[in-house]
Parts: C-alpha cells; structure tokens; sequence
C-alpha cells in the first residue's frame, strides 16, 4: 500500500499511530501525582519531538546512507526559519506559505554549500560544512542585521504588510492554517489525567508523518542503493564508471531540505527566530540523535530525537527540592550523600547523563537505540521446532 512493502507499510501505521496518540502515551501519570513531572503531553514538548524529528529523519538521508557527516545542518535549520518568518511578515500569518518557501530557500541554499563541500569528502567535508554554519551563523548575529534582526532575532509585528491578511487592530499576529491558530487547544480531563490536544502538534504530526513516508521510499528506491554504493565503497563505485557526485550532492540537497522544513515548522509553532538557532550546538545535537537512535535505520532519528529531547526539557527541571522529596525515607545523612551524588546529573548538568548515555550507546550498542529494541525482541523470540523433529533436536546425516 501506497508504494510500500507489506514490512514498511506496519512500521509506517506505528509511527502515525502513536504520533497520533501522543497526547495519552506521553501522560501516564495523573496530574496530582508526585510523578507527573516525568509527563510530556505538553503542547510545546510534542511539537519539538516531531519537528526535530524531522531534522534527524532529513539528517539520516545523509549521514545515514552515503556516510557524509555533516556539522553544519543548523545553517539549514536557520535558514529556513528566517524565510518561513519573512514570509509571514510580508505575506500572510497562514503556515503554508512560510513552509514550502522555507523547504525552497533551504535547498537552494543547500544546493550551494553541497556543492562546494563536496568536492571533499571525510573529515574535510566536515569541516567543510561545519565552517559554512559558523559563517552563517555570524553573519545572521552581526551582519545582515537588518534581515535577521541579529541577536533580538525576529517576530511578527502588527505593522507588518502583510498583503494577503486584513489589516490588524492592535492584536498581536498569530500563525494560523486558515484561520485556525497554531496555538489553539482543547483539554480533556479524565479522572486525574488531562490530555490536551493542540492544533500546532497535529499539522506538525502529519507533516513528519508525510516526512516518515517520504523517507522511506527513498531508502527503497534505487537511488537509495545508489547512496549506499557510495557509503560502501565510492571508489570502487568510481572505477565502475559511475560518477557519485550528482548522487551524493541530490542526498544533501534532500537532507537541507528536511532541515528548512523543520525550521519552517519551527516559527509556525513559536512565530519568533533567532541566529543561535545556526549555532554549531544545534548541528551537533541532530548528529547525536541520529547516532543515539542509529544511524542509518529508518525510525532511529526519530526515537533519538525524542529521547534526548525529553532529556532535555524534563530531567532538566528536577532540582534539589524534588530530589529531597523522593529520598525522603532514607536517614538525614543518607539522604544528603546520595542526593550529592545524583545532583550533578539533573538539572543544569542534564548533558553529563545524556553523555554517559551516549558512550554507553556507542560501546554497546552500535546500532543505537534500534538494535537495543532487537536484541530485546531477539530475547524473547523462541524458535519454533522442525515438523519433522517435534523436539526441535536434529538428527546429524549418516
């Protein structure tokens, strides 16, 4: 269905369906409950979980299939927010516009640094693009202030032109789709539990549910096999007759694309941009979530993205308070030695956990996130004896 294998189509039906879900999956705690810090039903949290599950998916088009390790995905990330921002400033506070302009300017932009970054490849690449972020990112905080607005960044103002909407009254501009604002919510209460539902995180939803789709007919597609020649080996894939440029240049292209659309979506959610948003920092995040998740697969990034991004905006909010709380059955002493010991990892030192997360990760599971799902189901699956040795022994050839 819809140009799948019977294998991608189920996985497919998941992701939508507990993207769909999302709002009960992520709140299994009541409200009132000592526990309900570790819920993540919010509006805000869900939208970053889907938009930077996009960037990751976009990412892994590049990282995952032609081995290309990019350090300057931000640049594409910023680029596309500010056009998706210029065009609800000049053009109208409907999300679409901003998005698919935000998908174009990105790859044009793409376009160009992919095709002087790779003339290289390996660490050179790398760097390559790393230097072209940090380029961008300067010129966005410093130079072209008047475009970017520099470091107060850029929002909607109701003096804005504007052609397509109605003139404002003083009331401050809200992206919308059609007239249905992004911020718009509905709760639902549930004995102890409430679910809200947000406008906002479903258009993201269904975009990175089309995103999801979108990669993996091209992980199927021949010029997906092609991308993997590249990764294997390119210059036997060379000696072949085949020039990888134009294959690997397409994949970055594709990949800067994703990245705009994710910035786009960025300023739909949160109608602001700014130039931290091309710091090298964010460049480095989407390869660790692509990596944390593995590299590579097809759902990983998106499973990497979620985790390190629920890291950071829930054990980052535990402080000593809450920490007291819940040792608060041990001895005085006790309680503060093993409150010492646990503080440094939460809070504001919530990247020392994701960096003891990530080596363990990288030593033990090579494959990310993915893999330990497998060996997990490959634990569990029994293998089912031979109809002809119903003690699932066989018998050696005389």
């Amino acid at each position: 269905m819809f140009g799948l294998e019977a294998k991608d189509f189920r996985l497919l039906l998941l992701v939508a369906l507990l993207t769909m879900a999302a709002p009960f999956i992520l709140n299994p705690f009541p409200v009132d409950s000592g526990m309900a810090q570790f819920n993540a039903g919010y509006p805000d949290l869900m939208q970053r979980f889907v938009i930077f599950g996009i960037f990751a998916i976009g990412f892994n088009i590049l990282f995952g299939l032609t081995g290309y390790l990019s350090f300057g995905h931000a640049a594409f990330l910023g680029v596309g927010s500010y056009a998706a921002m210029w065009m609800m400033k000049l053009l109208t506070m409907n999300v679409i516009p901003g998005i698919l302009v935000s998908v174009v300017v990105a790859g044009i932009f793409s376009l160009a640094v992919g095709w002087i970054s790779l003339r290289r490849s390996g660490i050179y690449f790398s760097i390559l693009t790393l230097a072209f972020a940090q380029m961008s990112y300067s010129l966005a905080y410093s130079v072209l202030t008047p475009i970017t607005g520099g470091e107060t960044g850029l929002q909607p103002k109701v003096t804005d032109p504007r052609i397509l909407d109605a003139a404002l009254t003083g009331n401050a501009p809200k992206a919308n789709l059609f007239g249905l604002e992004m911020g718009s919510s509905t709760d639902l209460v549930m004995g102890g539990w409430v679910f809200t539902f947000n406008v906002g995180y479903y258009v993201a939803a269904v975009v990175m549910i089309f995103a999801f789709y979108m990669s993996i007919r091209i992980f199927r597609s021949p010029f997906g096999m092609m991308l993997r020649a590249v990764k294997s080996n390119q210059q036997r894939l060379n000696y072949t007759g085949l020039n990888a440029k134009p294959y690997t240049l397409a994949a970055f292209v594709i990949s800067g694309m994703y990245a705009g659309l994710a910035g786009g979506l960025m300023v739909a959610m949160d109608t602001q941009v700014g130039a931290e948003r091309m710091f090298w920092t964010a460049s480095g995040e989407v390869v660790l979530m692509s990596i944390l998740g593995g590299v590579g697969t097809l759902i990983g990034p998106v499973l990497g993205a979620g985790a390190i991004k629920y890291m950071e905006n829930i054990l980052s909010k535990i402080n000593k308070d809450i920490l007291y709380e819940w040792f608060a059955f041990l001895p005085d002493g006790l309680q503060d030695f093993v409150i010492t010991l646990v503080y440094p990892f939460i809070g504001k030192g919530w990247h020392l956990t994701l960096g003891l997360i990530f080596m363990a990760v990288v030593i033990f599971l090579p494959g990310g996130l993915v893999e330990g799902g497998q060996r997990i189901a490959a634990m569990f699956k029994r293998k089912k004896p031979s109809d002809n040795t119903p003690d699932g022994k066989t018998t050696p050839a005389e």
